[in-house]
């Protein structure tokens, strides 16, 4: 049985919610056994580990870091989200740069298939430069 729309935007909901609070082995359970994540258009990661080795990454980097959802839309299996980063960069190198105590923000869109109430391919598409520029400034 497919999920409805509702159910997709709520599941992906839950799951940022897990991500948003370094709850690696929650927001693993909403991971398809096939899943696959694409940091940016052909990087893939694949999964459950590769992502959360993956985004651990990112957290560590950051002495503070949240996320918000701004929006999301849902339309069949895939859900788009648009989202927000900010944190401050002191703890361990961000894309090869080492910290500085600098305060990034930055958005980001992800689209996410669901297969089978789980979510078996994300995609993450922003802007590196200016996550970039924020992080040696």
């Amino acid at each position: 049985m497919k999920n409805t729309l509702e159910q997709n935007k709520q599941l992906v909901h839950e799951f940022y919610a897990a991500v948003n609070k370094e709850d690696y082995k929650a927001a693993s359970a909403y991971l398809h056994k096939n899943f696959i994540f694409y940091v940016q258009v052909d990087q893939p990661i694949r999964g459950a580990d590769g992502f959360v080795a993956s985004e651990k990454k990112n957290f560590d980097a950051f002495g503070e870091f949240d996320f918000q959802i701004i929006d999301l839309i849902a339309e069949g299996n895939k859900v788009a989200v648009y989202m927000t980063h900010e944190g401050k960069h002191s703890n361990k190198p961000l894309m090869g740069l080492e910290p500085k105590g600098n305060n990034i923000r930055f958005s980001l869109m992800m689209w996410l298939t669901i297969e089978g109430g789980k979510i078996i391919e994300k995609r993450a598409h922003f802007d590196r430069m200016d996550i970039e520029e924020q992080a040696i400034r």
